[in-house]
């Protein structure tokens, strides 16, 4: 059967404003399009010893076989979940299948029917998607501006309120001044969330995140850790206080009517945490690469059209969805992977090319890519 008029229509207006989502070929160009920050997804190690890890330990199972409040709570969730509150100095962590679950799961079941939400403008689909999905209230407040977030808070006196926020914006790549939230949610009492789902192996000694190594992560309700970028693996957890674990298992309905993850995911998990024990040069080399990038981009003449980051993202804005388009094209065909974000992605007139920084990203790669960039628009 076909879709029906109106889906047809919809998809229609894609094609017309040049903003039509299609799935990507796999392709062998230089990875600056990839979450995988430090290379884990590729790693052999991490692949091996999660392998080992089941074999060792005679768990030779393919799937959960339920629910984790049925049967697929196996045995190697408790040893991960241990090990990740350890690793965050958490007073515990929960493993939801995907940040996407975690995000939906906590903001539809925490904030109840006379809360209040405040949350980023630019705050992920995700945290969104679950904050529709709750019975409170919610508002936005300007990007990383909290005059405008204190504004809105003395609004609503002798209330529970929830401030959401993000360490690293996806789009953006930048991160808002913690410390001068943390103290502002401090001084109205309220319960502060951030998903630290771009932190998570690029910021802190050991890839911690950036609230940890900021030494913020004990006066903060509760962070969301992501699995598929920098960990280079799925899933995600939600770290803070028992009793919030626990409200979640029996509340969150992404994690109870869900089948779990399969033990061989739960292992990977489990040995990437491991390997950022082990792997420091790797993320010390992802931080001076994110340097030379932003001084290159200077050198070049470039930081004009580059929103202000010192993260692994770093965005180029090119307005328009066939002008972003057109120069990510001439990126690919010199044999550069990299994405043109379009609207309605970001807004109108804030199209962008969006350079992901890696650790195995060489000097070489980092200074051809920008050098093309600025010989393209100018």
């Amino acid at each position: 059967m076909k879709l029906p008029e109106n889906l047809i229509q919809k998809l229609e207006n894609r094609k017309q404003n040049n903003s039509l989502r299609q799935l990507p070929s796999f392709n062998n160009l230089v990875d600056f399009s990839s979450n995988d920050y430090i290379g884990f997804s590729k790693s052999e190690a991490v692949f091996k010893q999660a392998h080992h890890y089941l074999i060792e330990n005679d768990i030779i199972q393919n799937g959960a076989t339920g629910s984790r409040l049925i049967s697929g709570n196996h045995s190697l969730y408790q040893i991960a979940e241990t090990f990740i509150a350890q690793f965050h100095d958490a007073e515990s962590a929960l493993i939801f299948n995907s940040g996407y679950d975690a995000n939906v799961g906590f903001f539809s079941a925490l904030p109840q029917r006379n809360d209040v939400i405040l949350y980023d403008e630019l705050s992920h689909a995700s945290i969104r998607d679950g904050i529709v999905m709750s019975n409170a209230k919610s508002y936005k407040f300007n990007h990383n501006d909290f005059e405008d977030l204190e504004r809105l808070i003395i609004k609503f006196p002798n209330t529970t309120i929830y401030i959401v926020t993000e360490t690293v914006f996806s789009m953006d790549g930048d991160c808002p001044n913690m410390e001068e939230l943390v103290e502002l949610s401090e001084k109205y009492n309220c319960y502060l969330v951030v998903d630290e789902a771009h932190t998570l192996g690029v910021f802190g000694e050991k890839g911690e995140g950036l609230t940890q190594y900021l030494q913020l992560h004990n006066r903060i309700f509760a962070r969301i850790m992501t699995f598929g970028k920098g960990l280079g693996c799925h899933g995600a957890a939600v770290l803070g206080s028992l009793e919030l674990k626990q409200y979640l298992i029996n509340f969150a309905r992404s994690f109870i009517y869900t089948t779990g993850l399969s033990p061989h995911s739960v292992s990977t998990i489990l040995t990437a945490y491991h390997q950022l024990e082990i792997e420091r040069e790797t993320i010390e080399k992802l931080r001076q690469n994110i340097v030379l990038f932003n001084q290159q981009k200077n050198l070049l003449g470039l930081k004009p059209m580059f929103v202000r980051s010192k993260s692994a993202i770093q965005s180029a804005i090119i307005p328009g969805n066939e002008n972003v388009k057109r120069l990510a094209q001439q990126l690919q065909d010199k044999g550069y992977d990299v994405k043109a974000i379009l609207s309605p992605t970001v807004p109108e007139g804030q199209e962008r090319l969006r350079f992901c920084i890696h650790s195995y990203n060489s000097k070489e790669e980092i200074n051809q890519i920008l050098e093309l960039l600025r010989d393209f628009v100018f």
